[in-house]
């Protein structure tokens, strides 16, 4: 009898590709160059997110176009990150109104251990998770399925490697980030015309 060959990295979690929609009135959104934020938009592609099993009511996040992961930050800053790490990790729970809200695995309170959560204040602006109360219309999203889809398990990546890539700054707004990505691509031009020549 012949040996099956293993096929490496077979789909094999069943998610869903989602829209979230914030009881604020707005859909999560992550653009192409990584920031999150709040749109009105429902037909956006900005608002799609792979909500990928990872654990017992544990997901993560991520944006189907940008195809980077929602994480939060020890300082409670929500960021994008290109590797699946801890910090990727929310907790799933449904709340008493059938909202359902997001927190992190990683981080909570240290004194009173309350949990840090994914939230958009009024305005549709990611707000720093210990900043967000479970209990207040910032924290509570509504999922919105589009499909089921079967993902391949996202493989970890310690939190060293990360920071040692060049990883997004949580803190940097999107102006800064875009500046800093078009003195990336000037330096990257910059030396493959000093290759070419």
């Amino acid at each position: 009898m012949e040996g099956k060959e293993k096929t490496p990295a077979e789909p094999q979690l069943k998610g869903i590709v989602t829209r979230l929609f914030s009881e604020q009135g707005f859909f999560l959104q992550m653009q192409p160059d990584g920031a999150i934020s709040g749109s009105k938009d429902e037909n956006s592609d900005y608002t799609l997110f792979n909500l990928i099993p990872v654990g017992l009511r544990v997901v993560a996040i991520q944006g189907v176009k940008a195809a980077l992961y929602v994480a939060m930050n020890a300082e409670g800053f929500l960021y994008t990150s290109d590797v699946f790490t801890a910090e990727c990790k929310f907790k799933e729970s449904v709340f008493e109104n059938y909202y359902v809200i997001y927190s992190s695995t990683l981080y909570r309170q240290h004194e009173s251990g309350r949990a840090w959560f994914l939230g958009l204040n009024k305005d549709g602006v990611i707000m720093k998770g210990n900043r967000v109360k479970k209990t207040k219309p910032c924290s509570h999203f509504v999922p919105r399925p589009i499909e089921v889809c079967m993902y391949k398990e996202p493989s970890m990546h310690e939190l060293e490697e990360k920071l040692l890539k060049s990883s997004r700054s949580p803190t940097m707004n999107s102006e800064e980030r875009a500046r800093s990505l078009e003195r990336q691509q000037q330096q990257e031009e910059e030396t493959t015309e000093q290759e070419g020549s």
